[in-house]
Protein backbone atom coordinates (compact mmCIF):
# COMPACT_ATOMS: atom_id res chain seq x y z
CA UNK A 1 0.00 0.00 0.00
CA UNK A 2 1.02 2.90 -1.47
CA UNK A 3 1.59 6.98 0.93
CA UNK A 4 -0.64 8.28 -1.13
CA UNK A 5 -3.33 5.26 -0.47
CA UNK A 6 -2.79 5.66 3.60
CA UNK A 7 -3.04 9.36 3.19
CA UNK A 8 -6.59 8.92 1.28
CA UNK A 9 -7.38 6.40 3.85
CA UNK A 10 -6.59 8.55 6.72
CA UNK A 11 -8.31 11.80 4.86
CA UNK A 12 -11.81 9.72 4.24
CA UNK A 13 -12.12 8.89 8.11
CA UNK A 14 -11.09 12.51 8.82
CA UNK A 15 -13.87 13.74 6.74
CA UNK A 16 -16.42 11.53 8.27
CA UNK A 17 -15.44 12.13 11.69
CA UNK A 18 -16.23 15.74 10.79
CA UNK A 19 -19.95 15.19 9.33
CA UNK A 20 -20.28 12.99 12.40
CA UNK A 21 -19.45 15.82 14.57
CA UNK A 22 -21.42 18.16 12.19
CA UNK A 23 -24.69 15.83 13.43
CA UNK A 24 -24.00 15.80 16.90
CA UNK A 25 -25.08 19.04 17.63
CA UNK A 26 -25.23 18.40 21.38
CA UNK A 27 -21.79 16.94 21.44
CA UNK A 28 -19.84 19.44 20.02
CA UNK A 29 -21.69 22.81 21.90
CA UNK A 30 -20.87 20.77 25.21
CA UNK A 31 -17.10 20.14 23.87
CA UNK A 32 -17.21 24.27 23.53
CA UNK A 33 -19.15 25.50 26.25
CA UNK A 34 -17.82 23.50 29.08
CA UNK A 35 -13.86 25.15 28.30
CA UNK A 36 -15.55 28.55 28.65
CA UNK A 37 -17.84 27.60 31.82
CA UNK A 38 -14.72 27.26 33.29
CA UNK A 39 -13.07 29.96 32.02
CA UNK A 40 -16.08 32.36 33.34
CA UNK A 41 -16.59 30.60 36.58
CA UNK A 42 -12.88 30.13 37.85
CA UNK A 43 -11.88 33.86 36.45
CA UNK A 44 -14.54 35.96 37.66
CA UNK A 45 -16.73 34.32 39.86
CA UNK A 46 -14.70 32.23 42.22
CA UNK A 47 -13.34 34.36 45.34
CA UNK A 48 -11.49 32.67 47.94
CA UNK A 49 -11.56 36.07 50.32
CA UNK A 50 -15.31 36.57 50.01
CA UNK A 51 -16.26 40.53 51.12
CA UNK A 52 -19.10 41.83 51.42
CA UNK A 53 -20.69 39.59 54.03
CA UNK A 54 -24.12 40.64 55.21
CA UNK A 55 -23.78 41.41 58.58
CA UNK A 56 -26.44 43.11 61.85
CA UNK A 57 -25.24 45.17 64.19
CA UNK A 58 -26.60 45.17 67.81
CA UNK A 59 -25.28 48.69 69.15
CA UNK A 60 -26.82 48.84 72.82
CA UNK A 61 -25.68 52.63 72.59
CA UNK A 62 -25.63 55.48 70.44
CA UNK A 63 -21.96 57.79 71.01
CA UNK A 64 -19.25 59.30 67.69
CA UNK A 65 -17.66 56.53 68.89
CA UNK A 66 -19.84 54.09 68.14
CA UNK A 67 -20.80 55.02 65.20
CA UNK A 68 -16.82 55.58 63.27
CA UNK A 69 -16.43 51.69 64.39
CA UNK A 70 -20.10 50.78 62.68
CA UNK A 71 -18.88 52.97 59.79
CA UNK A 72 -15.14 51.79 59.50
CA UNK A 73 -16.56 47.90 59.16
CA UNK A 74 -18.41 49.40 56.21
CA UNK A 75 -16.23 50.97 54.16
CA UNK A 76 -13.52 47.90 55.42
CA UNK A 77 -14.96 45.86 52.21
CA UNK A 78 -15.43 42.77 54.61
CA UNK A 79 -18.87 43.51 56.16
CA UNK A 80 -21.78 44.46 54.25
CA UNK A 81 -24.10 45.94 56.78
CA UNK A 82 -27.88 44.59 56.58
CA UNK A 83 -29.68 46.10 58.95
CA UNK A 84 -29.43 47.03 63.44
CA UNK A 85 -30.90 44.22 65.17
CA UNK A 86 -31.45 43.38 68.43
CA UNK A 87 -30.22 40.59 70.54
CA UNK A 88 -33.30 38.97 70.40
CA UNK A 89 -33.71 38.95 66.67
CA UNK A 90 -29.74 37.65 65.88
CA UNK A 91 -30.28 33.89 66.42
CA UNK A 92 -32.95 33.52 64.03
CA UNK A 93 -30.65 35.86 61.52
CA UNK A 94 -28.36 33.26 62.07
CA UNK A 95 -30.01 30.42 61.83
CA UNK A 96 -31.37 31.02 58.74
CA UNK A 97 -28.42 32.21 57.24
CA UNK A 98 -29.64 35.75 56.35
CA UNK A 99 -26.15 37.01 58.19
CA UNK A 100 -23.11 36.05 58.36
CA UNK A 101 -21.74 38.35 61.04
CA UNK A 102 -23.39 39.77 64.37
CA UNK A 103 -21.47 42.46 65.97
CA UNK A 104 -22.64 43.51 69.12
CA UNK A 105 -21.60 47.24 70.98
CA UNK A 106 -22.23 46.56 74.80
CA UNK A 107 -23.92 49.49 76.84
CA UNK A 108 -20.31 51.20 78.47
CA UNK A 109 -18.20 50.38 75.52
CA UNK A 110 -17.52 54.18 75.01
CA UNK A 111 -17.39 55.06 78.64
CA UNK A 112 -14.67 52.30 79.36
CA UNK A 113 -12.52 53.56 76.34
CA UNK A 114 -12.95 57.31 77.94
CA UNK A 115 -11.87 55.70 81.66
CA UNK A 116 -8.80 54.28 80.06
CA UNK A 117 -9.84 51.23 80.67
CA UNK A 118 -10.44 48.28 77.59
CA UNK A 119 -13.59 47.59 76.03
CA UNK A 120 -14.80 44.58 74.49
CA UNK A 121 -16.67 43.88 70.87
CA UNK A 122 -18.22 41.27 70.37
CA UNK A 123 -18.61 39.44 66.83
CA UNK A 124 -20.71 36.01 66.55
CA UNK A 125 -19.66 34.41 63.04
CA UNK A 126 -21.26 31.40 61.22
CA UNK A 127 -18.50 29.71 61.10
CA UNK A 128 -20.22 26.40 59.50
CA UNK A 129 -18.03 27.46 56.79
CA UNK A 130 -14.95 28.05 57.95
CA UNK A 131 -13.16 29.64 54.82
CA UNK A 132 -16.16 32.28 54.48
CA UNK A 133 -15.15 33.90 57.89
CA UNK A 134 -11.27 33.76 58.03
CA UNK A 135 -10.60 36.97 55.91
CA UNK A 136 -12.99 39.20 57.63
CA UNK A 137 -12.31 37.94 61.57
CA UNK A 138 -8.58 38.23 60.44
CA UNK A 139 -8.85 42.07 59.73
CA UNK A 140 -11.24 42.93 62.92
CA UNK A 141 -8.31 43.61 65.61
CA UNK A 142 -6.79 45.82 62.82
CA UNK A 143 -10.04 47.45 62.23
CA UNK A 144 -11.34 48.22 65.47
CA UNK A 145 -8.31 49.42 66.80
CA UNK A 146 -7.46 52.07 63.92
CA UNK A 147 -10.59 53.63 64.94
CA UNK A 148 -9.91 54.02 68.20
CA UNK A 149 -6.22 55.31 67.86
CA UNK A 150 -8.45 57.97 65.47
CA UNK A 151 -10.92 59.31 68.12
CA UNK A 152 -8.32 58.80 70.76
CA UNK A 153 -5.69 61.09 69.52
CA UNK A 154 -4.96 64.72 70.83
CA UNK A 155 -6.06 66.15 74.39
CA UNK A 156 -7.97 62.80 74.90
CA UNK A 157 -5.53 60.46 74.65
CA UNK A 158 -2.72 62.46 76.61
CA UNK A 159 -5.09 62.94 79.64
CA UNK A 160 -5.25 59.09 79.55
CA UNK A 161 -2.78 57.34 81.81
CA UNK A 162 -3.50 53.95 80.12
CA UNK A 163 -4.18 54.00 76.72
CA UNK A 164 -7.72 51.82 76.60
CA UNK A 165 -8.01 49.10 73.48
CA UNK A 166 -10.54 47.09 71.81
CA UNK A 167 -10.71 43.47 72.49
CA UNK A 168 -12.63 41.74 69.75
CA UNK A 169 -14.26 38.26 71.44
CA UNK A 170 -14.79 36.21 68.49
CA UNK A 171 -17.82 33.55 68.91
CA UNK A 172 -17.93 31.25 66.31
CA UNK A 173 -21.26 29.73 66.09
CA UNK A 174 -22.38 25.92 65.12
CA UNK A 175 -18.78 25.47 64.55
CA UNK A 176 -16.31 26.46 67.42
CA UNK A 177 -13.14 24.51 66.17
CA UNK A 178 -13.00 25.66 62.47
CA UNK A 179 -13.33 22.01 61.23
CA UNK A 180 -13.93 21.78 57.89
CA UNK A 181 -15.40 17.91 58.01
CA UNK A 182 -18.36 19.72 60.02
CA UNK A 183 -18.73 21.58 56.15
CA UNK A 184 -17.57 18.98 54.04
CA UNK A 185 -19.55 16.05 54.68
CA UNK A 186 -23.20 17.43 54.78
CA UNK A 187 -22.23 18.85 51.86
CA UNK A 188 -21.31 15.96 50.63
CA UNK A 189 -24.35 14.28 50.51
CA UNK A 190 -25.79 16.95 48.08
CA UNK A 191 -22.83 16.52 45.56
CA UNK A 192 -23.46 12.25 45.53
CA UNK A 193 -26.88 12.36 45.30
CA UNK A 194 -26.56 15.25 42.09
CA UNK A 195 -23.54 13.43 40.77
CA UNK A 196 -25.34 9.66 40.67
CA UNK A 197 -29.07 10.27 40.58
CA UNK A 198 -29.29 12.78 37.46
CA UNK A 199 -26.60 10.72 35.64
CA UNK A 200 -28.43 7.31 36.14
CA UNK A 201 -31.69 8.18 35.66
CA UNK A 202 -30.46 10.62 32.36
CA UNK A 203 -29.31 7.72 30.76
CA UNK A 204 -32.80 5.97 30.84
CA UNK A 205 -35.09 6.78 28.27
CA UNK A 206 -31.35 6.72 25.62
CA UNK A 207 -30.99 3.04 27.21
CA UNK A 208 -34.62 2.10 26.23
CA UNK A 209 -33.51 3.30 22.44
CA UNK A 210 -30.45 2.20 21.86
CA UNK A 211 -31.45 -1.32 23.24
CA UNK A 212 -34.43 -1.11 20.84
CA UNK A 213 -37.04 -1.52 23.96
CA UNK A 214 -38.67 1.99 23.28
CA UNK A 215 -41.11 0.98 20.84
CA UNK A 216 -42.33 -1.85 23.65
CA UNK A 217 -42.68 1.53 26.04
CA UNK A 218 -44.26 3.61 23.25
CA UNK A 219 -47.10 0.72 22.15
CA UNK A 220 -48.06 1.31 26.20
CA UNK A 221 -50.80 2.65 26.84
CA UNK A 222 -49.43 5.02 29.41
CA UNK A 223 -48.89 8.55 29.74
CA UNK A 224 -45.65 11.03 30.11
CA UNK A 225 -46.20 11.35 33.76
CA UNK A 226 -46.28 8.02 34.31
CA UNK A 227 -43.39 6.95 32.71
CA UNK A 228 -41.55 9.47 34.41
CA UNK A 229 -43.24 8.58 37.81
CA UNK A 230 -42.43 4.77 36.66
CA UNK A 231 -38.72 5.16 35.90
CA UNK A 232 -37.48 7.32 38.60
CA UNK A 233 -39.68 5.72 41.60
CA UNK A 234 -36.59 2.93 42.10
CA UNK A 235 -34.30 5.22 42.16
CA UNK A 236 -35.74 6.93 45.28
CA UNK A 237 -34.24 4.18 47.32
CA UNK A 238 -31.26 4.04 45.67
CA UNK A 239 -30.80 8.17 46.85
CA UNK A 240 -31.74 6.62 50.43
CA UNK A 241 -29.08 3.95 50.59
CA UNK A 242 -26.87 6.74 49.64
CA UNK A 243 -28.44 9.60 52.45
CA UNK A 244 -28.12 6.61 55.22
CA UNK A 245 -24.34 5.60 54.15
CA UNK A 246 -22.92 9.24 54.25
CA UNK A 247 -25.37 10.26 57.36
CA UNK A 248 -23.81 7.09 59.27
CA UNK A 249 -19.96 8.43 58.06
CA UNK A 250 -20.74 11.65 59.16
CA UNK A 251 -21.63 10.41 62.32
CA UNK A 252 -19.57 7.76 63.64
CA UNK A 253 -16.30 7.74 60.90
CA UNK A 254 -16.11 12.02 61.02
CA UNK A 255 -18.13 12.85 64.30
CA UNK A 256 -20.12 15.63 62.29
CA UNK A 257 -22.80 16.88 64.95
CA UNK A 258 -26.28 15.92 64.33
CA UNK A 259 -28.12 18.79 66.48
CA UNK A 260 -31.61 19.00 64.43
CA UNK A 261 -34.29 17.40 63.78
CA UNK A 262 -34.26 13.76 61.59
CA UNK A 263 -37.51 13.91 59.95
CA UNK A 264 -37.12 17.27 58.66
CA UNK A 265 -33.48 16.89 57.05
CA UNK A 266 -35.16 13.26 55.72
CA UNK A 267 -37.83 15.64 54.03
CA UNK A 268 -35.68 17.61 52.73
CA UNK A 269 -33.30 14.64 51.33
CA UNK A 270 -36.67 13.08 49.74
CA UNK A 271 -37.45 16.78 47.80
CA UNK A 272 -34.09 16.83 46.51
CA UNK A 273 -33.54 13.19 45.35
CA UNK A 274 -36.85 13.50 43.64
CA UNK A 275 -35.75 17.09 41.96
CA UNK A 276 -32.67 15.38 40.26
CA UNK A 277 -34.20 12.24 39.18
CA UNK A 278 -36.98 14.89 37.73
CA UNK A 279 -33.96 16.29 35.85
CA UNK A 280 -32.47 13.55 34.49
CA UNK A 281 -35.68 11.86 32.97
CA UNK A 282 -35.61 15.58 31.65
CA UNK A 283 -31.80 15.04 30.13
CA UNK A 284 -33.08 11.26 29.26
CA UNK A 285 -36.11 12.90 26.86
CA UNK A 286 -33.79 15.40 25.11
CA UNK A 287 -30.67 13.25 24.84
CA UNK A 288 -30.30 10.35 21.57
CA UNK A 289 -27.71 8.41 22.72
CA UNK A 290 -26.78 7.56 26.34
CA UNK A 291 -23.12 9.54 25.79
CA UNK A 292 -25.58 12.40 25.15
CA UNK A 293 -27.06 11.60 28.65
CA UNK A 294 -23.69 11.39 30.61
CA UNK A 295 -22.52 14.59 28.84
CA UNK A 296 -25.41 16.99 29.78
CA UNK A 297 -25.08 15.62 33.16
CA UNK A 298 -21.61 16.93 33.52
CA UNK A 299 -22.73 20.13 32.17
CA UNK A 300 -24.90 20.41 34.63
CA UNK A 301 -22.98 18.87 37.52
CA UNK A 302 -19.84 21.39 36.59
CA UNK A 303 -22.02 24.82 37.59
CA UNK A 304 -23.39 22.52 40.43
CA UNK A 305 -20.49 22.00 42.18
CA UNK A 306 -18.83 25.52 42.03
CA UNK A 307 -21.97 27.45 42.16
CA UNK A 308 -23.39 26.15 45.14
CA UNK A 309 -21.28 27.04 47.90
CA UNK A 310 -19.58 23.47 48.11
CA UNK A 311 -16.38 23.71 46.79
CA UNK A 312 -15.92 28.20 47.43
CA UNK A 313 -17.59 30.47 49.64
CA UNK A 314 -21.00 31.23 48.12
CA UNK A 315 -20.98 34.93 50.06
CA UNK A 316 -17.16 35.28 48.04
CA UNK A 317 -19.08 35.45 44.47
CA UNK A 318 -20.25 38.36 42.51
CA UNK A 319 -24.01 38.63 42.41
CA UNK A 320 -24.62 37.51 39.11
CA UNK A 321 -23.32 34.14 40.19
CA UNK A 322 -25.36 34.09 42.88
CA UNK A 323 -28.10 34.43 41.13
CA UNK A 324 -27.09 31.82 38.85
CA UNK A 325 -26.61 29.50 42.01
CA UNK A 326 -29.61 30.65 43.58
CA UNK A 327 -31.58 28.56 40.38
CA UNK A 328 -29.72 25.14 41.35
CA UNK A 329 -31.33 22.81 43.72
CA UNK A 330 -27.82 21.89 45.36
CA UNK A 331 -27.30 25.10 46.96
CA UNK A 332 -30.38 25.07 48.65
CA UNK A 333 -30.41 21.59 49.69
CA UNK A 334 -26.60 22.38 51.21
CA UNK A 335 -28.18 25.32 53.44
CA UNK A 336 -31.04 22.39 54.40
CA UNK A 337 -28.59 19.89 55.49
CA UNK A 338 -25.98 22.31 57.06
CA UNK A 339 -28.77 24.43 58.71
CA UNK A 340 -30.48 20.99 60.68
CA UNK A 341 -27.54 19.12 61.14
CA UNK A 342 -24.98 22.13 62.82
CA UNK A 343 -27.76 24.65 63.39
CA UNK A 344 -30.78 22.92 64.30
CA UNK A 345 -32.68 24.75 62.30
CA UNK A 346 -36.08 24.09 62.08
CA UNK A 347 -39.13 24.44 59.04
CA UNK A 348 -39.47 27.71 59.31
CA UNK A 349 -35.66 28.46 58.84
CA UNK A 350 -35.61 26.28 55.54
CA UNK A 351 -39.02 26.53 54.40
CA UNK A 352 -38.03 28.70 51.05
CA UNK A 353 -35.02 26.77 50.51
CA UNK A 354 -37.00 23.33 50.52
CA UNK A 355 -39.67 25.73 48.48
CA UNK A 356 -37.37 26.33 46.16
CA UNK A 357 -36.61 22.73 45.25
CA UNK A 358 -39.91 22.26 44.84
CA UNK A 359 -40.28 24.80 42.43
CA UNK A 360 -37.40 23.76 40.34
CA UNK A 361 -39.03 19.68 40.21
CA UNK A 362 -42.26 21.42 38.85
CA UNK A 363 -39.88 23.36 36.25
CA UNK A 364 -38.05 20.33 35.28
CA UNK A 365 -40.61 18.15 35.17
CA UNK A 366 -42.74 20.39 32.44
CA UNK A 367 -40.08 20.53 30.37
CA UNK A 368 -39.62 16.69 30.80
CA UNK A 369 -43.49 16.31 29.49
CA UNK A 370 -43.29 18.83 26.69
CA UNK A 371 -40.07 17.23 25.57
CA UNK A 372 -41.33 13.21 25.73
CA UNK A 373 -41.37 11.81 22.24
CA UNK A 374 -44.27 9.52 21.46
CA UNK A 375 -42.54 8.42 18.90
CA UNK A 376 -38.69 7.03 18.15
CA UNK A 377 -38.36 9.90 14.45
Amino acid sequence: MTISTRSAHVWAIFIKELIQMRRDRLTFAVMLAIPAIQLILFGFAINSDPKHLPTAVVAEEQTPMVRSLVQALQTSGYFALVQNANPIETEGLLARGEVTFVVTIPIGFTRRLENGRNAQLLVEADATDPATASGAIASLNTLVNRVLSEEFRGKIAQNLVNQPSIDVVIHRRYNPRGITQYNIVPGLLGVILTMTLVMITGIAMTREVERGTMENLLAMPVQPAEVMIGKISPYVLVGGVQTLVVLLAAHWVFAVPFIGDLGLLLLGVLLFIVANLALGFTFSTLARTQMQAMQLTFFFFLPSILLSGFMFPFRGMPTWAQLMGEALPLTHFLRIVRGVMLKGAGFADIQMDLFAIVLFTVVVAVIARLSYRRTLD
